[in-house]
């Protein structure tokens, strides 16, 4: 920019607010990602839990659906919600176990009729709604979130990447 406008004080004004917004947004980041981590990951932990409890119900369940091997995917699946979640509530592993929990709730999706007409209505721009209010959808946004920014600063990778790695920050 030339000195004309940077030395304009309504633009010096602005760009002081926006660094201010900036500054304000990466510190509620890290409250916002533990937030959906243990908010969420406890709900998900619950699930699992179920799962494992009643793992002669869920084998049935996925009996009915036609998933392969509806023994061994369900304890997959009650494995990747119970304890993986419980890894992500400490933030540990993170990245992998977003991954995994992404891909769980993308077959949940899959798996069940009527919530795989709702990801075919969400691409054909049909009916939103019905995604997003899918049992599925805020554990999808939980580990796709997790996978893409990582656990935030109050997280055990955090603490390993700072202290035991000697990483620096980012920023």
């Amino acid at each position: 920019m030339n000195d004309k406008v940077t030395g304009n004080p309504v633009v010096q004004l602005a760009q002081k607010a926006y660094e201010l917004l900036v500054k304000i947004g990466d510190f509620c980041q890290n409250f916002f990602l533990l937030f959906f981590r243990v908010f969420f990951g406890i709900q998900l932990m619950k699930n699992g839990w179920g799962k494992l409890n009643h793992h002669a119900d869920i084998v049935e369940f996925f009996t009915s659906l036609g998933i392969p091997m509806p023994d061994l995917n369900a304890w997959v699946a009650a494995s990747v919600e119970c304890f993986g979640s419980a890894l992500m509530i400490i933030g540990f592993a993170t990245r992998p176990i977003g991954a995994l929990i992404t891909f769980t709730m993308i077959v949940a999706y899959m798996s069940v009729t009527e919530d795989r007409t709702k990801v075919f209505d969400l691409l054909s721009l049909k009916d939103l709604d019905s995604f997003f209010k899918a049992d599925p959808f805020f554990y999808l946004l939980t580990g796709v979130m997790v996978f893409c920014f990582g656990p935030g600063k109050f997280s055990a990778d955090y603490l390993l990447g700072r202290f035991l790695f000697k990483k620096d920050e980012q920023k």
